[in-house]
């Protein structure tokens, strides 16, 4: 049964759920890609002394404008903007530079473990090789994590490496995650245009990686419907969807009582739902991409609540702080604010994504600990 909702407005500067500030809940995060994840500050200062050509004239002013390029309701311009943060992400010492900057973000937003996914092979022209690339971002991850367990802010992160759908190179970055799958790379997945570029293109990296028993994470469900979902869980044998917000297709209402909603499962909701495949969702990032338009234009209109009160493993993302100027504190804020949830609510998210984490079983039942202990205080 879906919750009343309530009119939307924005979340106050100091974010609370029960009198409790979000920010300072430990959180997981499973969905945040790196080159979308990069500081306004730090490509303005990067591209600068590069030379490349920037659409506004400070730091401030190219925050504002990822933000407003990005709210187009089309994933194929959203992506457009990642042009510019690439561009920047071409040297080790830059890599290092902005996995570094990207822990630390997460640890000042309350996360305890993080992925990070980002995509090798757009990150070679200045000559680096992959295993370079990968290795510079490792050590960023590194340094980013000693310096926040020096302030007090202890947090895990792991890599996940993305190959391009609409390349050719899946099964190269495939053998590229399994050679780092014990130095910080715990899964793979498949990024960019959704629509006309199904898994089923690249079964010889899934096959692959199916044979290592290597996790998988596909976006799914977000530019393309239940048929990339499909795809996604047969072809690419996913573990988790990325997104997956459009398993609410397969859903359809068939009586409304006062507050009860009777609705009927396809057979690909149920099977989600059942096997508590965790659908990685990220509001705001749905709103800005259209992801959501079936169902309407504000975050009041987003399924998210409808597929948790029916069960679905839901979890909350961020997708890219800089295009989409969010945290993972406020997606969570404006989930409170949108659908009245309460701290047992946010804590039933944290503790969904820990499960779905891709980490041996006992460090997924540690960071459960980590999580409920922190709710309790």
């Amino acid at each position: 049964m879906a919750r009343a909702q309530r009119n939307g407005r924005q979340p106050r500067r100091e974010a609370t759920v029960d009198g409790v500030p979000i920010r300072s809940l430990p959180k997981v995060s499973l969905h945040d890609h790196l080159d979308g994840g990069v500081r306004a500050s730090t490509v303005f200062e990067l591209a600068t002394a590069a030379g490349l050509e920037l659409p506004v004239d400070t730091s401030r002013a190219l925050g504002e404008w990822f933000a407003e390029q990005s709210a187009s309701d089309s994933l194929v311009d959203y992506l457009k903007t990642f042009e510019l943060t690439v561009a920047v992400m071409q040297s080790a010492d830059d890599l290092t530079r902005i996995a570094r900057e990207f822990v630390a973000d997460l640890a000042n937003d309350g996360v305890v473990y993080g992925e990070v996914r980002w995509a090798p092979e757009q990150h070679q022209a200045g000559g680096l090789e992959l295993e370079d690339a990968v290795q510079a971002v490792q050590d960023g991850i590194a340094q980013g994590e000693e310096a926040a367990e020096e302030a007090g802010r202890p947090i895990r992160v792991n890599q996940i490496l993305s190959a391009m759908r609409s390349g050719t190179r899946s099964l190269e970055i495939a053998r590229l995650a399994l050679d780092f799958r014990d130095e910080g790379v715990v899964a793979f997945d498949l990024a960019g245009p959704e629509d006309g570029h199904p898994p089923a293109d690249h079964a010889e990296a899934l096959d692959l990686l199916a044979a290592e028993f290597f996790p998988v994470t596909l976006h799914a469900g977000e530019a393309a419907g239940l048929d990339s979902i499909r795809s996604a869980l047969i072809d690419g044998r996913a573990l988790r969807l990325g997104h997956g917000v459009r398993i609410a297709e397969d859903l359809e209402e068939v009586a409304s009582e006062g507050d009860e909603v009777r609705v009927s499962f396809g057979d690909l909701a149920r099977w989600v739902r059942d096997r508590e495949i965790a659908l990685e969702l990220a509001p705001t990032s749905n709103l800005g991409t259209g992801a959501i338009a079936r169902w309407g234009t504000s975050l009041e209109d987003h399924p998210f609540d409808l597929l948790y009160q029916l069960g679905f493993a839901v979890t909350v993302n961020t997708d890219n702080r800089l295009m989409s100027r969010t945290t993972l504190t406020r997606e969570l804020a404006r989930l409170v604010d949108a659908f009245e949830y309460d701290l047992d609510d946010l804590l039933e998210f944290q503790l969904n994504a820990a499960a779905a984490a891709f980490l041996p079983v006992e460090q997924r039942e540690e960071l459960i600990d980590i999580v409920t202990e922190g709710f309790e205080r």
